[in-house]
């Protein structure tokens, strides 16, 4: 469905970002995958998605923090007819004890590095008259939860500058939408159930659904084979006239 396009996933050496990047390898498209890493097990990874999808896939390194590393990763990538901007980081704190040097990296990581791709990629997409851009926003680019002052602020962020470049780009054939997930099971995630099982002194399924899923009413984690499948269906003919918009991938929870 996608043979001939390349695609551009920011960090996407694990988590979301993997997921997304697989399905759309499997989809047919050329992918870029990142991180600010620049590992053999990075560039491993990206030979082993090839091999098992049989598509071209690459890993570029680029620091998300740095808004020359954004643009340039564009540029490496030698065009970019698909751009997810993935990228992401978490920290949790009040407000009033909330480290600068925190609140800078999240907005740099989370909101900056989507504009700086975006504007690095538009030009092409232009030029081609198609385009696609899928930004990772979640549930807290519509919501919000006390200590996440910065995660919240750029995810909210991210859905504005979502509805902005969906705006400026309308009848160029170039959609710009946002997917907004809830909890989804990623190995970080997966990580911390154990200690929240000693914390709770409670079993996995119980932690699970009444402490790390009590504002998802599914009671379900989400996936990432999920979350790429919804950026696949964005890229799709079917999506073409889906553009400025959220889709919450998130079990209930904005439904609240």
């Amino acid at each position: 469905m996608l043979a001939g396009k390349t695609a551009i996933v920011t960090g996407s050496n694990s988590g979301i970002g993997l997921g997304v990047a697989i399905e759309l390898a499997k989809a047919g498209a050329a992918v870029v995958i990142n991180s600010f890493t620049d590992r053999e097990e990075d560039h491993a990874l990206a030979a082993q998605i090839a091999a098992e999808t049989g598509a071209p896939v690459r890993y570029i390194a680029a620091d998300m923090s740095k808004g020359d590393d954004c643009r340039a990763l564009v540029e490496k990538a030698g065009g970019c007819d698909i751009l997810v901007n993935n990228a992401g980081i978490q920290y949790v704190a009040a407000v009033d004890e909330f480290p600068v040097e925190k609140w800078n990296a999240i907005l740099a990581i989370n909101l900056s590095s989507a504009f700086h791709t975006t504007a690095a990629a538009l030009p092409g997409m232009k030029a081609k008259g198609w385009g696609r851009i899928v930004n990772i926003a979640s549930a807290h680019g519509l919501t919000a939860s006390p200590f996440k002052s910065a995660y919240v602020a750029a995810k909210h962020g991210v859905v504005g500058l979502t509805k902005t470049v969906a705006l400026e780009v309308a009848g160029q054939g170039i959609t710009c939408n946002a997917i907004c997930p809830g909890y989804v099971l990623t190995p970080l995630v997966e990580a911390q159930i154990p200690d929240q099982m000693k914390v709770h002194n409670m079993d996995r399924d119980t932690v699970i659904r009444e402490v790390m899923l009590q504002r998802q009413p599914s009671r379900q984690f989400a996936t990432v084979e999920q979350m790429g499948g919804t950026a696949v269906f964005l890229c799709s003919d079917a999506a073409a006239q889906i553009t400025g918009t959220t889709i919450s991938v998130d079990g209930g929870w904005t439904a609240l």
